[in-house]
């Protein structure tokens, strides 16, 4: 009977010593797997292999959540031509690339047509697209033409709205001038009904154009653009772009346009409040350029004629200075708007849809203005 039990004791004591390594394997393997797993928690994550098409598609535009997308221009004709605009010094031919909508409700009259200014960085193309003016003038009936700045005057197809020489800014401007003269002639566009809008560099073109040739010009429309008169060369444009003027923007005008003579020039000015390549500061400096050139304060600033109405469309901040009913000066305040356009495509850069639709809101201050010509100013006066 003992030799039994010491039998079976024994066997028992086997079985238990048996099990003892596989019990240590089972528990080295799940200290292993709590080391490994601690050990990646910590480490940073790696973001997963991009596959050809992901790459394919980060490089190409994103598409906007803003409706209408690419297809703008698509219901009416979009041409891209060249206009060859008179020679500038030193230069023999002249050539200034542009692109042409005509919306779809062409009537048989003379049409409005907008210049469209593009800014710096910017093709014609991604200025149409990002801000679907196109798709306001299918809306209303008017044209619009897009000059484009050339990369060989320069590099980034800025405008040079700060040096008025003939061989740059006021070069530019009198070639959009000869375009806009052509277009008249050949496309039925209405010349007392000729609007000017651009986007920061093109804003200040469209400034200089308004400058300088105020009897071709109906309206200007500027959207982040550099307040007037004291840049005159890259270097001192950009610190205007970064503080504004430094000078009073009344005296400042007064030394550049005959104010006694100047016919007036109806202007709307949107900045975003949150720019930070054009300072806000340029757009109260405009304001006030352009209340002195419409007669509304005088030499020292003091109010001479008119009222202000402030108003607001959405978030957006809205000060309107009316002479009798008509608005002639609007100067529109976006809160958290960049250096872009404002309701525009954001998939563009440079194009946001932060803000009121600044296209619909240019046409709608546009086209209550009318350039009488003189001939027709006659006619009234016999009248």
């Amino acid at each position: 009977m003992t030799k039994s039990l010491t039998k079976l004791w024994l066997q028992g004591f086997k079985r238990i010593m048996s099990s003892v390594p596989a019990a240590q394997a089972e528990y080295l393997r799940q200290a292993t797997k709590a080391k490994r797993r601690k050990r990646a928690d910590a480490a940073p994550r790696r973001a997963p292999e991009r596959t050809a098409q992901a790459v394919r598609e980060a490089r190409e535009p994103r598409e906007s959540r803003v409706r209408p997308r690419a297809g703008a221009w698509t219901k009416g004709e979009w041409t891209r031509s060249y206009h060859s605009a008179p020679p500038l010094p030193g230069r023999l031919v002249n050539h200034l690339s542009y692109g042409l909508y005509i919306p779809p409700k062409a009537g048989k009259g003379p049409m409005p047509l907008i210049v469209m200014l593009h800014g710096c960085k910017q093709t014609i193309d991604e200025f149409a697209m990002g801000t679907r003016m196109n798709v306001v003038a299918d809306q209303h009936g008017f044209a619009v033409v897009y000059p484009e700045q050339s990369k060989h005057a320069h590099a980034h197809r800025c405008w040079h709205w700060y040096d008025d020489r003939d061989t740059a800014g006021l070069g530019e401007a009198r070639a959009v001038v000869s375009l806009v003269d052509s277009l008249i002639a050949h496309h039925g566009i209405d010349p007392e009904r000729v609007y000017l809008a651009g986007l920061s560099a093109g804003a200040g073109l469209a400034s200089l154009l308004a400058l300088n040739y105020p009897e071709r010009f109906a309206a200007v429309a500027l959207h982040s653009g550099p307040a007037l008169g004291e840049a005159h060369s890259g270097m001192t444009a950009m610190d205007v772009m970064r503080r504004g003027v430094r000078r009073d923007p009344v005296v400042l005008i007064d030394a550049i346009v005959d104010v006694a003579r100047y016919p007036g020039m109806p202007a709307l000015i949107v900045h975003g409040e949150a720019d930070r390549v054009v300072a806000p500061k340029n757009a109260e400096q405009l304001g006030r350029a352009f209340l002195r050139l419409n007669g509304f304060i005088d030499r020292d600033g003091n109010w001479v004629s008119g009222a202000l109405r402030e108003t607001r469309e959405g978030a957006a901040q809205i000060q309107d200075y009316v002479i009798g009913q008509r608005r002639v000066v609007r100067v529109c305040r976006v809160p958290d708007l960049g250096h872009a356009w404002a309701g525009g495509d954001e998939a563009v850069p440079f194009h946001s849809e932060i803000g009121p639709n600044a296209s619909a809101l240019i046409w709608a201050f546009l086209r209550d203005q009318r350039r009488r010509s003189v001939s027709a100013a006659r006619r009234a006066a016999v009248r």
